[in-house]
């Protein structure tokens, strides 16, 4: 009885190529856009209502069956098949892809029916669906060949990402630029609709990249580009990866790459795609830049978005993060202004409970809890720092919400929302600087203590004890762009300097944007002019006794503003002078000790040019000692 059943399963198995090798010879001599054609007309009727209650939804429930049947048959059965029909190469492809869960929980999750057969000769096999398909060519011995990606109505490419993600064997990678490709035509309507909503997709593209070539010198460099550019660094769409815009990287970013020459170091991107949506939005069919032409404030000029120019589509771009940003409530309200768009699904909290949490979720912290409000910071050759981080409350000025995409319908947008994104992330860098996934003082050493207190929009307080006294002191930091930062010192009026300028704590913070580097140069400024007024003092008193009358001898106090005052002014006038951007600096152990050296130059003799050469060396400082905590 088993030889019978083993018998008639080969003979099924047999019958059943006899009958694939005549549907193979019977169609073989058709071009391929005629099978196009015949798919596209079959499956060109989108569904106006559920299954069950259409007409011919009991066709449409049994013709899904046997898609799904059809599908497991091949996946199952390709192991008992190649040895008689398929060459070894297409076997184990389809091997690995079907026993690798990672694609198939991928492919499950696009939207856009895909389909997969093999050609006749048996030596290339095909992901398909009514918009696009995949051709994958390989060599007898199983090794991937070419990955070509066809769009409807266009010629296939070499795709280099799906032949490097299939050879590493990174079915995830594979599997994720399915649904990429899938989500592109999750448009409303037919196949035609969506094929416009690519063909806006496109001509977006061709604007961005027109636009990211503006102004642009030959000699600029990525992180020029990523800060500066106005659309920041932008990666073109190829094959099915689509274009991403790099808008915003970290001083400590910088360091780490200059570091670590020919390292991979990425800041924040944004990917560019097209997306449904229930209601209807005018996207422009063709490219709206106009060449070579800017208006008085240096925007690019658009041509207007007439109705020949543009479409009625359900759906809108988007700019997609990888992570979600946390932004002010305030922000989210000028993205909304400029896009027209409301930004929707978002859930309100106090914006420094967010930018905590992704903080800590960065550092792949294990306790995510957002209710931590102390951290403890340490630093080389400096006393622990302890961080209390006031959160605020829900008050409409110090709200926020995390944000992972960001709708809009006109390239016109784009700048002025990356302008707003750097923005953003120049100020969550700051209060992120403060928090460290220690919350105990494990070693019981000697601390100093701050307060991180918000105010509206992205200014906020960092309060401290005087070094030389018991009062309060005061550093408010305004964030006013990504590239302009103003900083304030407020002592009590009977407290001595602590020699550090209004222009210099500004620069340093711009510098390396971090709060627990600029206080640790903070104190060792005034630790290091008390010690120096303490010396001077006692020389002069000295002096004095045996040259000068009782009443005439100086007091310290006094000698120790007029010196801070003239420190304050000579560093007010280097405020003014160009200083060389201190991230492009080849940053050593060596500066951070010339800082101490010049620092203790600066107190006896006050010179313009020796302050500003202390304060660059200063901020490369601060930044190398960024790099040292992280």
């Amino acid at each position: 009885m088993g030889e019978w059943e083993c018998s008639l399963g080969v003979a099924t198995v047999i019958s059943t190529n006899l009958l694939m090798e005549q549907l193979y010879l019977k169609y073989q001599q058709r071009p391929w856009t005629e099978t196009l054609k015949l798919v596209h007309f079959c499956m060109d009727k989108p569904r106006r209502s559920p299954v069950s209650d259409a007409p011919d939804g009991p066709l449409l429930s049994c013709m899904e069956k046997l898609q799904r049947t059809l599908n497991a048959w091949c996946f199952s059965g390709m192991h008992h098949l190649e040895w008689t029909q398929l060459p070894f190469s297409i076997s184990l492809l389809w091997r690995r892809l079907s026993e690798e869960k990672a694609f198939i929980s991928r492919s499950q999750s696009c939207k856009l029916r895909l389909n997969s057969h093999v050609s006749p000769s048996g030596t290339a096999c095909y992901i398909t669906s009514n918009m696009f398909y995949i051709e994958v060519q390989l060599e007898k011995d199983g090794r991937v060949m070419d990955a070509k990606l066809a769009h409807l109505g266009e010629a296939p490419v070499i795709c280099d990402d799906l032949v490097q993600h299939l050879r590493m064997k990174n079915y995830d990678a594979f599997g994720k630029i399915l649904e990429d490709l899938s989500n592109l035509y999750q448009i409303p309507g037919n196949s035609q609709m969506k094929a416009k909503g690519y063909l806006a997709l496109q001509s977006l593209e061709k604007d961005l990249h027109s636009m990211s070539l503006l102004h642009r010198t030959q000699d600029v460099n990525r992180v020029t580009e990523v800060l500066h550019g106005k659309v920041g660094h932008l990666v073109p769409r190829t094959g099915g990866t689509p274009m991403n815009i790099e808008f915003y990287i970290s001083p400590y970013q910088i360091l780490e790459a200059e570091l670590n020459p020919g390292s991979l170091v990425c800041g924040t991107k944004a990917v560019v795609t097209v997306e449904g949506t229930d209601t209807l939005h005018k996207l422009p069919l063709s490219p709206l830049l106009v060449d070579s032409q800017a208006e008085e404030n240096g925007n690019p000029t658009f041509l207007p978005l007439t109705d020949e120019l543009s479409v009625d589509l359900s759906a809108y771009f988007l700019l997609k993060f990888h992570q979600p940003i946390p932004l002010s409530l305030s922000n989210l309200e000028d993205i909304q202004m400029l896009t027209g768009i409301q930004i929707t699904a978002l859930k309100l909290a106090p914006l420094y409970e967010l930018i905590i949490q992704s903080t800590l979720k960065e550092k792949c912290s294990e306790d995510l809890s957002m209710h931590k409000s102390r951290f403890f910071v340490s630093l080389p050759d400096c006393p622990k720092h302890c961080y209390f981080i006031n959160k605020g409350s829900e008050k409409s000025n110090l709200a926020g919400a995390l944000v992972s995409k960001i709708p809009f319908t006109h390239p016109k947008c784009v700048p002025a929302v990356i302008e707003i994104l750097r923005h953003q992330m120049a100020y969550n860098s700051l209060i992120s600087s403060c928090v460290s996934d220690k919350y105990i003082n494990e070693d019981d050493s000697e601390l100093l203590y701050f307060e991180v207190i918000p105010h509206k929009n992205t200014s906020f307080s960092v309060f401290f004890i005087h070094p030389m006294s018991e009062n309060l002191a005061c550093v408010t930091i305004d964030v006013v762009t990504s590239r302009e930062v103003q900083c304030n010192l407020h002592l009590h009026p009977q407290d001595p300097t602590l020699n550090s300028s209004d222009g210099f704590i500004s620069r340093s913070v711009k510098c390396c944007l971090s709060v627990p580097v600029v206080m640790r140069a903070i104190y060792r400024n005034a630790t290091k002019l008390e010690a120096d007024s303490g010396t001077q003092s006692t020389e002069v008193d000295t002096k004095q006794k045996s040259e000068l009358p009782c009443e005439q001898i100086i007091d310290s106090n006094r000698f120790e503003e007029s010196l801070s005052a003239a420190g304050q002014q000579d560093l007010l006038k280097t405020n003014k002078e160009s200083v060389p951007d201190c991230t492009e600096q080849r940053l050593s152990t060596a500066k951070l000790e010339t800082l101490g050296d010049e620092m203790e130059k600066s107190n006896t003799t006050v010179n313009t040019e020796t302050l500003s050469r202390v304060e660059e060396i200063n901020c490369a400082a601060s930044t190398e000692a960024l790099m040292k905590d992280k």
